[in-house]
Order: C-alpha cells, then sequence, then structure tokens
C-alpha cells in the first residue's frame, strides 16, 4: 500500500468532468485506488457517484491510496492526474 496527500487546486474542487476523468485513470490501472478526505470518508477512485458524494471542494486535502498491482507506477500516474487535473 502507498499513498499520498494532495490539496485540490481546482476553484470548484472534483465536480463531474475531473470525476469522471478520474474514474477513467483509476480504471486504467491495476491497482485499487481509494481517495479519503481529511474527515474520514473514502471512496474507491473508479466509482464516479460515490466519488462526487465525498463533496471536495478546493483547498480540501485528499489522501490517495493505491493498493495492489503496480503500485510504484500506479503511484506516479495517480499524482500525475492530481496535478495536471486536480
Amino acid at each position: 500500500m502507498k499513498q499520498f496527500q494532495y490539496v485540490i487546486t481546482d476553484p470548484v474542487g472534483v465536480h463531474a468532468r475531473p470525476a469522471g476523468l478520474l474514474v477513467k485513470a483509476a480504471k486504467a490501472l491495476s491497482s485499487r485506488v481509494t481517495v479519503a478526505k481529511a474527515d474520514g470518508k473514502s471512496a474507491d477512485a473508479t466509482r464516479l457517484m460515490t466519488l462526487m458524494g465525498l463533496g471536495i471542494k478546493c483547498g480540501d486535502i485528499v489522501t490517495v491510496t493505491v493498493e495492489g498491482g503496480d503500485e510504484d507506477a500506479s503511484l506516479q500516474a495517480m499524482e500525475a492526474f492530481f496535478k495536471e487535473n486536480l
């Protein structure tokens, strides 16, 4: 299991478009990706409605956890995705 924290910089947070892109990116990986907020709520990154239900806003700190499969490559891919899109 590997993880990183990220501060959301998108002015509107995790809304439909970036959430959909995140789901697509997470499904392409062999690892399981989970996104968690500081309040303890978490969601599987491949489930769009659950992910959007977290209500992640600009300035929120999320913890992204990658488990199984090729964790190192998956972690790098998720870090790059978050920096580019969120």
